[in-house]
């Protein structure tokens, strides 16, 4: 093996694979935007040789095993692939996700100065997934070798954002991150999923009340995607699914008109299921109205209970974000 891409979704690495640019693409899909980080000892071994790691908290657990077995890379930790490469390149795409695993993989290689030696970092201002084959040649995205500025910064952003509170990540804000083009959007867009001092949601939760204000809304219009009208990129499919049912299966729902769920795979599994959750027809409750308006705080009449990076959102420890200000609010 010779020239290695990592980068961050299945079709990213699908895209990369058939233009043949590398001998071997690897996508790690481990979402780090959503749910509770893992804890010290897995983040240790998710980079590590495959022992015990339970599904999903390994770095291969994303690659098929037929892949795996004709490349020969089948339970190897990380550093120990890298040694057998020539070159190491960073497909990371512009999306929060992918930008925290970016952090979190140089951050993991920075005491190892071979394995640093390498890695070359490709930014990109698009999802790869997107694109056929033949266009990558016309990418030609900014190619940077890391540098000791670069592990410098990278091990203070992933700690910020592993943090018990998001006050050292707002803290970057006033920090130099040109270094990474895409790391000032990434903890921005991050921040603005705080809820809101005003209104208790997040972006993403009111671009969903914003798509859902017109009335006999079909659920999958307020998706992001391809020409989709919510351009908001830092949660997935699932996530979003997840955020909708928070917003409609609640003591004081913002939805009505969710005629199935909860959001899981075991719904989509099921063809009648997901008929009747597709033929939904989503209008704002008169409460979702208020709070779209910002006369009501979504959190004062909900359970919150969710994890930020390292933070544990609740009732009562609730850091939230002033959009208007752009600062932090700690909890009362």
């Amino acid at each position: 093996m010779k020239r290695l891409i990592l980068t961050t979704d299945s079709s990213a690495a699908g895209v990369l694979g058939r233009a043949g640019i590398a001998d071997f693409v690897i996508a790690i899909e481990r979402r780090l935007v959503w749910g509770p980080l893992p804890s010290d000892a897995q983040l240790e071994a998710f980079f590590a040789p495959r022992r015990t790691q339970p599904l999903g908290l390994h770095w291969l657990d994303d690659t098929p095993a037929w892949r795996m077995e004709k490349s020969g890379v089948r339970g190897r930790g990380l550093i120990e692939l890298l040694s057998e490469c020539d070159s190491a390149e960073l497909w990371m795409g512009p999306e929060p996700d992918a930008q925290l695993l970016l952090f979190w993989l140089l951050d993991h290689c920075s005491s190892e100065r071979a394995a640093i030696s390498k890695l070359v970092m490709c930014h990109l201002d698009i999802a790869v997934g997107g694109i056929e084959p033949e266009q990558l040649a016309n990418l030609n995205p900014p190619v940077i070798k890391p540098a000791q500025g670069h592990l410098e910064l990278t091990g203070r952003v992933w700690q910020a954002y592993r943090a018990p509170t998001p006050q050292a990540w707002f803290d970057l804000l006033k920090a130099d991150l040109s270094l990474f083009p895409q790391a000032r959007r990434c903890v921005a867009d991050l921040l603005e999923e705080l809820p809101s001092v005003t209104t208790g949601l997040g972006a993403t939760e009111m671009t969903i009340l914003e798509l859902i204000a017109p009335g006999e809304v079909p659920p999958f219009d307020v998706f992001p995607g391809h020409q989709k009208r919510n351009a908001r990129r830092v949660f997935n499919y699932w996530e979003v699914g997840a955020l909708l049912d928070g917003l409609a299966r609640c003591e004081r729902p913002a939805v009505a008109g969710l005629d199935e769920g909860p959001f899981s795979l075991e719904m989509h599994n099921d063809s009648s299921r997901l008929q009747r959750y597709k033929q939904s027809r989503l209008s704002l409750t008169q409460f979702g109205k208020a709070v779209l308006g910002g006369d009501e705080n979504f959190c004062r009449r909900n359970r919150i209970d969710r994890w930020w990076g390292g933070t544990h959102l609740t009732n009562d420890r609730l850091w939230q974000w002033d959009p208007e200000a752009f600062s932090l609010v700690a909890p009362d």
